[in-house]
């Protein structure tokens, strides 16, 4: 009986195949929307949460400045000075390394080709505080650390566009009026947490960007790699209290620099993205309203259409139940197929929008199950009202219908 309900309802979808793909447009376009916004607003916050993790766990970011650059029309915010960086390696506990970081902007030249680049000047810790490999050569001695040789250590993004897709280890460039040997190159890490390439950039001694480019011992960033034994709060609440100290704020002052963990930052991002997603996700879903409506609507249509049919039905010895089961089959597979076309779509729309946005591809069969599952809820509960309507009307009026 149910197998006759199912052929019936795909013959009368076929009589009319222009008016069946009309009424479930909106369901198509509901389920397309709602599983392409969260699976790509999914990938986003993993993009997100995979760039804040490739700059470290457990790692503190103390910044001049209450916030990321300067206050509207306020003061330069006071760098910070070496013997911070000494006093916070030997004064605050649950810190494994310390790395100062002194940067600016310099044009690099080889053989014709030129590149602007970030100078990054640091020390060793750098490498031990933050996960980033070598591709390839070392890291800095000792001794070039100490009397701030012209070495310098390469993202790809500077070789790739520097060197031509050459090995450019153990070669020489300028940069900035002075001439750099390369002795490491970087594993490739991709596009910043915030923005930007993080692959763009010439990592030299600190010391050597201090007397070269900037002209000054100010350092512009700390990083701190915290145990993972220690709560990175605590070690927050001691670094606060230190620079606090040496830089003479007093108990009515407010800080006049900023710590930044990472797992804060990572958990905010996170939260924001998921939130938007939810938003985007929810205004979509009101095209499954909109599209349950179309679908009673034209099976209001078709019951009046088929009048005269359902009454031939009723007279010859059909019951109610089994018109109402017909029609409402009938609507369930119009939803259905919405849902499975929909579902098509946002899968074609998912491909091609992955590389455009630079997040990684993924398949959520919850969200695409759930999606299907509502759809079929759809047909089910705007479908019901005209089964039923169907369904009790009178055979005798019924066959008199003109």
């Amino acid at each position: 009986m149910l197998g006759t309900i199912f052929m019936l309802a795909l013959r009368s979808i076929r009589r009319h195949l222009m008016r069946s793909f009309l009424t479930i447009l909106g369901i198509v376009i509901g389920v397309g929307a709602v599983v392409t916004m969260v699976t790509l607003g999914k990938a986003t916050t993993a993009a997100v949460q995979e760039q804040i993790a490739a700059l470290g766990t457990n790692i503190l970011q103390i910044r001049p400045g209450q916030g990321f650059g300067r206050g509207a029309g306020g003061p330069a915010p006071q760098n910070f000075k070496p013997a911070d960086v000494t006093a916070i390696q030997q004064q605050i506990g649950g810190v494994v390394a310390v790395a100062p970081q002194a940067q600016t902007s310099a044009t690099a030249i080889y053989e014709g080709a030129n590149w602007s680049t970030t100078v990054n000047g640091t020390t060793n810790a750098y490498f031990q505080v933050q996960p980033w490999p070598l591709k390839s050569g070392r890291t800095f001695s000792t001794a070039e650390e100490k009397a701030g040789k012209a070495v310098c250590i390469i993202g790809s993004t500077v070789e790739e566009n520097l060197f031509r897709n050459t090995d450019a280890l153990d070669k020489r460039f300028r940069i900035g009026g002075i001439s750099c040997d390369v002795i490491g190159t970087l594993t490739t890490r991709g596009q910043a947490g915030f923005g930007g390439d993080q692959d763009d950039v010439v990592i030299m001694p600190i010391k050597t960007v201090q007397r070269r480019f900037t002209g000054s011992t100010d350092i512009r960033m700390i990083l701190v790699s915290v145990d993972q034994d220690y709560s990175t709060s605590r070690v927050q609440a001691s670094l606060t209290s230190l620079l606090r100290e040496r830089r003479h704020i007093t108990s009515d002052e407010e800080d006049d620099f900023n710590i930044f963990d990472t797992k804060q930052i990572s958990d905010t991002l996170t939260g924001t993205t998921t939130l938007l997603t939810r938003i985007v996700a929810a205004v979509a879903a009101i095209s499954l309203v909109v599209g349950g409506i179309g679908i009673m609507n034209i099976m209001l249509v078709s019951v009046t259409e088929r009048t005269r049919e359902i009454g031939i039905r009723l007279a010859i010895g059909a019951v109610a139940n089994e018109v109402l089961m017909q029609f409402l089959v009938e609507a369930v597979v119009l939803s259905c197929l919405g849902g499975v076309i929909g579902l098509l779509l946002a899968q074609l729309v998912i491909v091609v929008a992955t590389p455009l946005m630079q997040v990684p591809w993924t398949f959520d069969p919850e969200i695409n199950l759930f999606a299907f599952l509502i759809s079929a809820a759809i047909g089910v509960v705007f479908g019901y009202f005209p089964a039923r309507r169907a369904a009790g009307l009178n055979p005798i009026d019924a066959l008199r219908h003109e």
